[in-house]
């Protein structure tokens, strides 16, 4: 279970290619085909990198960069700008608003995952453990422990546990979680997300520790010790 990207891309064939070859990476993906949904994405998911598209059908990508770098939720997110543009000035142009790196397209995709993984490496997000309170995940290796317990976790139970490590305190609906552990492209019913969170639950408080997980009625769940 790799890290998640963002890709914002308006051409479709482009956008599954992307997909297809950054999951065969190991990467998970959220795809937005305008500036405006990619934008809406970013500050909602918060995922470890952004692929960004120069020419969006609504705004500029150097728009779209420069609004993720103002703003204090998404700023330490790395970019990189996906373009056919390769003169000087628009690099420096688009390196100026903020992105952290620029591919000029066709580009290879090794070398664009090697660009993505050095982005990682600098911003930090490469990290392979996570942690809040006394649980700590490592990615690498899928193992949770809490208190140095070890925690036998379902695949689903696994990303829904990552997420929310991912940023504690932070309220995730159903409907991103849903999204983020099963995927956009199928349908389930909101509900099994409160299924997979009960079983979590019970998974990671057994010995009757204490629950780190808040239920907030008509929104969704949250990491915080305070639950």
């Amino acid at each position: 279970m790799g890290r998640t990207i963002l890709i914002i891309e308006d051409e479709t064939a482009q956008a599954q290619i992307l997909k297809y070859n950054l999951e065969s990476a190991g990467f998970e993906t959220l795809l937005a085909d305008t500036g405006g949904s990619g934008i809406a994405s970013a500050r909602a998911e918060l995922p470890d990198l952004v692929l960004l598209d120069w020419m969006l059908p609504d705004m500029s990508g150097i728009e779209v960069c420069k609004t993720l770098k103002t703003d204090d939720d998404t700023k330490t997110i790395p970019i990189i700008m996906l373009t056919a543009r390769g003169d000087e000035d628009d690099k420096v142009r688009g390196l100026t608003v903020g992105a952290d790196d620029y591919v000029v397209k066709p580009h290879s995709i090794k070398e664009l995952i090697a660009r993505i993984k050095a982005a990682l490496r600098k911003s930090g997000s490469d990290d392979e453990t996570l942690s809040f309170a006394d649980i700590v995940m490592n990615i690498e290796t899928y193992r949770v422990n809490r208190g140095g317990n070890d925690i036998k976790l379902g695949p689903k139970e696994f990303r829904l546990l990552k997420t929310l490590l991912g940023r504690p305190k932070k309220v995730w609906t159903r409907a991103q979680l849903l999204d983020r552990v099963w995927g956009t492209d199928i349908y389930v019913d909101e509900r099994t997300v409160d299924v997979h969170m009960g079983r979590l639950r019970k998974a990671i408080n057994k010995g009757g520790r204490t629950d780190l997980i808040r239920t907030i009625r008509g929104a969704g769940y949250a990491l915080d010790e305070s639950s």
